[in-house]
């Protein structure tokens, strides 16, 4: 009892130590501040409407107007009924964002390391190393909340499964469905996607291991375990699921039926995102040192320099006041490598790689594999373009593959493993007592091959690349040579401060280890040496890029838009209509008003596709069809100010006629000079819900009237002596809507491409569309189901191991 009471209050003091470091780091926290994050900011502005909503409703609404002319609420942040999952998460995000996700990091990668059977003080060492690799404070800085929430509970889903594999089959099951649960709560599929492939990885590794030690029963026991367990935790997830299985093949992640690009080019077909879209953000052969020597490519696109940098002079030079140079100094092009941006460097730190290379020489074994293969594929898939033949073969092998863009963020499954195998190469350090000559040789080999690398960068780098950047060509047109001439004496200058870094960084940690096989440090002081080295490292590196100068008054981040004249006057018409803002940012607009413009990675592929062609291109006839009455824009002068379009087809309207296309191609190049408020295109695959004439009488006094106006509901009032057909400037999605005309159930269709359009009888009717998904009903009770189901497994489980050990 005492020694179990002992190991409690151990755990106790490391997690509240993690949460001492969590919110030491992000102290502005403790003022009432919140971290400035702009992604975040850009889905406050697209959330904006479905929160008022629940504000004044209290009903949670699965679609909104105010984005993409119309788009359901699934990545959006909708809450779902019996989501007890997700109550959970809250509960362990119990502190200020973002110190929450960084002790999540930290939490979540301390349980792998105990379940790995290491001790507490290494395990906490460990949970620092991978909490404070740069990449997962970087997107904390930028507002990746659902990558790092997602990326958070890797390691302990992790944790199951290795439970499950040591025959702690109960205990490993229970901890699996949660920590899955957890996982999918966070709604970053492209994360749990990748962690799927490093659990294929593990798997293989232990089923050639399980063959050769003939163990095949148990790990194909163990496979069905854990199939069961992720079974049980989709369970917990399955509306969030199923609505996003759903959606997906309407978004732009899914297949498009358009064979033609808007020159009339042939278009690549494709299931999911197009490669060049994939592959953007490809990491360069070189980039990899950024993981050893933080500024190896020159760290970001706007780094730090100060006043003492060559750029401050050069700019100085040109004319410039004190207060620009040093503006230019501070938002420095210091990246050269040839992604578009990058907001800083993915440096997993030299301390922690030096470890890493220590332990090759040193861990033998199952483990060893599954993280080293996990380490080069992940960093082989970053490649992208860079490594064309391995790229292409998953884009169109690889299940899923190529639904996910910016290949470079696999890097975070060897941003996991790396540390794992760093930790074990202390555990080896301090067991194994009779082999010290073996580790001399693997410290001689660790010492050569990581310090002798950043020798080699700091005698000979400055010499070795040429610092040329992608986007130099056009500083040189702004700016001039001198300027770029300054700004390659920059890069060679941080260059050579971070390679020297690195090389003092790795003599100081072959010398902790040096002194203890001398018999000179004891090992708690090596622990204690490598925890001071660590942080220095990385959050040194850590705070270059996210620090106390990210952090805003919560007022600000709360409500980060403010309406100006324009707005005002827009919102002071009472009518029902679109805004389409080229001024603003991509979701201020959805902030004010209902707006064509939008900010998110998987809108509706058919409205992309409108954008890309007309919207973008201001065509006025899909503008009107869009009932696009205002479009903010900006005159000679500068000056902002409304356009008012007066030809915007309103909310509704009665066509002449009903115009048959044979495809998706003939249906979007119709719309460029369709006469939208007379004529509709629609697809003769869906004349099927369109019974009889397709060309109508439109008598003069024909109306339709919008009653009622809300996101999930929307209420119109129809005058016609003829029967005709309607036109509603409302965004198609046949999953979820449903429309009655006086109360009896209707049938609408697809028409122009995006809208949607129904036959409506003669006389006065009422018409009514709501947004009732069928998917969050038949979701939220496979959830209900599931929570039930796993509480009272856990209620079992529980009780069968205080049962055992209490007989043990």
């Amino acid at each position: 009892m005492q020694l179990l009471f002992k190991k409690s209050l151990s755990h106790l003091l490391i997690l509240l130590g993690f949460i001492f470091v969590s919110l030491a780091y992000f102290n502005p926290v403790l003022q009432g501040k919140q971290i400035y994050q702009s992604d975040i900011v850009q889905y406050i502005g697209m959330s904006k409407q479905q929160k008022d909503f629940k504000a004044q409703t209290g009903k949670e609404t699965y679609w909104t107007n105010g984005a993409f002319a119309g788009m359901p609420t699934y990545q959006l942040g909708a809450r779902y009924p019996h989501n007890y999952i997700k109550k959970l998460d809250l509960t362990l995000r119990f502190l200020p964002r973002p110190a929450d996700y960084l002790f999540l990091y930290l939490l979540s990668f301390y349980i792998l390391l105990l379940v790995l059977k290491i001790d507490f003080k290494l395990a906490a060492l460990g949970a620092l190393a991978f909490g404070f690799s740069t990449y997962l404070i970087i997107i904390l800085g930028v507002g990746h909340n659902s990558k790092a929430h997602a990326i958070a509970y890797m390691p302990l889903v992790l944790s199951g499964i290795l439970l499950v594999f040591q025959k702690r089959y109960i205990l490993g099951f229970l901890l699996t469905a949660l920590a899955m649960g957890l996982e999918l709560v966070a709604n970053h599929f492209q994360m749990t996607y990748y962690l799927l492939l490093l659990v294929i990885v593990l798997g293989v590794v232990y089923l050639i291991d399980a063959y050769k030690k003939q163990m095949l029963p148990h790990y194909f026991k163990s496979i069905a375990i854990l199939v069961a367990a992720v079974v049980l935790a989709i369970g917990l997830n399955a509306t969030n699921v199923m609505a996003t299985k759903e959606y997906v093949k309407y978004s732009t992640r899914g297949k498009s039926e358009l064979t033609i690009n808007p020159d009339g080019s042939p278009k690549a077909i494709t299931s999911g995102l197009d490669k060049d879209y994939i592959t953007q953000f490809s990491y360069g052969g070189w980039e990899t040192f950024n993981l050893f020597i933080p500024r190896f490519m020159g760290g970001g696109n706007a780094e730090n320099l100060g006043k003492d940098s060559n750029i401050y002079n050069a700019v100085r030079k040109l004319g410039a006041t004190h207060t620009q140079a040093l503006d230019q100094a501070e938002n420095a092009p210091m990246y050269w490598g040839e992604q578009p941006i990058v907001e800083a460097p993915a440096y997993i730190g030299a301390v922690v790689l030096f470890l890493f290379v220590f332990a090759l020489f040193l861990v033998k074994g199952r483990l060893k594999w599954w993280l080293v293969a996990g380490t080069v594929m992940s960093l082989l898939l970053s490649y992208g373009k860079n490594l064309n033949f391995l790229t292409d073969f998953f884009i169109d092998y690889v299940p899923l593959y190529n639904k996910f863009r910016a290949v470079t963020s696999i890097q975070v499954i060897l941003e996991l493993c790396v540390p794992v195998l760093a930790i074990f190469g202390l555990v080896k350090l301090f067991n194994d007592f009779n082999k010290t000559e073996e580790k001399l040789k693997a410290l001689k080999y660790a010492s050569s091959i990581t310090g002798g690398l950043a020798l080699l960068f700091l005698l000979f780098g400055t010499s070795m690349f040429d610092f040329v950047g992608a986007n130099d060509g056009r500083y040189i047109q702004a700016l001039g040579q001198d300027f770029i001439r300054a700004v390659k004496e920059d890069r060679k200058s941080i260059f050579t401060t971070d390679s020297i870094r690195s090389f003092v960084l790795v003599l100081l940690s072959a010398g902790l280890i040096f002194g203890y096989l001398k018999q000179k440090i004891k090992d708690q002081w090596v622990i204690l040496g490598f925890a001071a080295l660590i942080l220095f490292d990385l959050v040194g590196v850590d705070r270059r890029y996210v620090n106390e100068d990210d952090f805003v008054s919560s007022i600000k981040m709360n409500k980060p838009f403010t309406a100006n004249a324009v707005d005002k006057q827009i919102q002071s018409d009472t009518s029902h209509f679109r805004v389409f803002d080229l001024v603003s940012g991509p979701s201020k607009p959805s902030y004010f008003h209902n707006s064509l413009n939008g900010y998110n990675a998987a809108e509706l592929k058919r409205y992309r596709e409108v954008f890309n062609w007309y919207v973008s291109q201001n065509n006025i006839n899909v503008l009107n069809m869009l009932n696009t009455k205002y479009i903010i824009a900006q005159n000679e002068e500068g000056a902002i100010f409304p356009y008012v379009n007066e030809e915007a087809n309103g909310n509704a309207w009665f066509v002449e006629k009903l115009r048959p296309v044979e495809n998706a191609n003939a249906e979007i190049k119709g719309l460029d000079s369709l006469n939208t408020k007379r004529v509709a295109l629609i697809d003769q695959s869906m004349m099927g819900a369109v019974i009889g004439k397709s060309d109508f009488e439109v008598d003069s006094l024909a109306n339709i009237e919008v009653v009622t106006y809300q996101p999930n509901y929307i209420k119109y009032k129809t005058n016609n002596p003829n029967g005709g057909f309607a036109v509603f400037s409302e965004i198609y999605y046949p999953k979820g809507w449903k429309v009655t005309i006086d109360g009896e159930d209707a049938k609408f269709t697809r028409v122009n491409y995006i809208l949607r359009g129904m036959k409506v009888p003669a006389g006065t009717h009422i018409i009514e569309f709501t947004f009732d998904p069928e998917v969050v009903k038949t979701g939220s009770s496979i959830s209900l189901a599931s929570s039930i189901l796993l509480g009272l497994l856990l209620l079992a489980g529980l009780f069968f191991e205080f049962k055992t050990k209490k007989g043990a």
